[in-house]
């Protein structure tokens, strides 16, 4: 009888045990998470950043175009059909970013 309840007390203890290292492991798991959320975050914000500096990119190429137009009038002509082509570029992808936010 006596050896039955050693056995019980062990399954007892070991059964304590599991339960503490279960909830460790679950408070480990929550603070992974909350990682994980501010991860994505960075990244996020780290991938707008990347857009708008795209973005910055293009506008000084556009503006470059223009302070390289020559005197010439084809030269002008062309110049501005680029700009304008370029404009219109512009113009879709906000169109698109609009239709993304909607």
């Amino acid at each position: 009888m006596s050896s039955l309840v050693e056995q019980l007390a062990g399954v007892v203890q070991n059964t304590r045990r599991l339960l503490d290292l279960c909830e460790s492991l679950r408070a480990e798991n929550d603070l992974l998470k909350l990682e994980v959320q501010s991860l994505k975050v960075a990244v996020d914000t780290g991938t707008d950043k990347n857009k708008q500096l795209e973005e910055k990119v293009k506008a000084l190429a556009v503006a470059r175009s223009l302070d390289d137009v020559e005197v010439d009038q084809a030269g002008i002509n062309e110049k501005i059909l680029d700009t304008k082509q370029k404009i219109n570029d512009f113009v879709r992808e906000i169109d698109k970013c609009i239709e993304l936010l909607r």
